[in-house]
């Protein structure tokens, strides 16, 4: 059952995107970063991203499935807090993570938004509510 919200969340998202040929534009990168202690910002396909806090800014052992198009989706572990719970009682679980708006950040083409979400706790993609990955605001 877990493995089958997951797969629906990404397929969700994936399959009407469409591919981006090769060659014809620079490679976007996740914009950013906006401050130290950072991982992941600036680059292509990061394998970690890190917003340089607490554990709830942190997805690693990301799994790219699609980069280059208008949204680039991958699979990795983040920590997963439920209701009533603080930091300290959360668990790694795996989240599905979103980056959209491509754009430009310093001069690069790059990823503007980011978000992440866990499927298996009945969370789902949210176009308009993000983080700005150039700036660091939330949207």
């Amino acid at each position: 059952m877990r493995g089958a919200a997951i797969l629906a969340a990404i397929v969700s998202l994936v399959v009407p995107i469409g591919a981006h040929v090769a060659g014809q534009q620079e490679v976007p990168i996740l914009a950013g970063p906006w401050a130290s202690y950072q991982e992941g910002y600036g680059h292509v396909k990061p394998p970690i991203i890190y917003n340089g806090g607490d554990a709830l800014g942190r997805v690693r052992n990301i799994e790219w499935l699609t980069w280059g198009g208008p949204r680039a989706v991958g699979v990795g572990l983040s920590t997963w807090v439920g209701p009533h719970q603080v930091t300290a009682e959360g668990t790694l679980q795996t989240a599905v993570i979103v980056l959209s708006h491509l754009g430009s950040c310093h001069g690069r083409r790059a990823y503007d938004a980011i978000e992440w979400y866990f499927p298996e706790h009945g969370e789902h993609f949210r176009p308009q509510t993000y983080m700005n990955s150039c700036t660091g605001q939330y949207q």
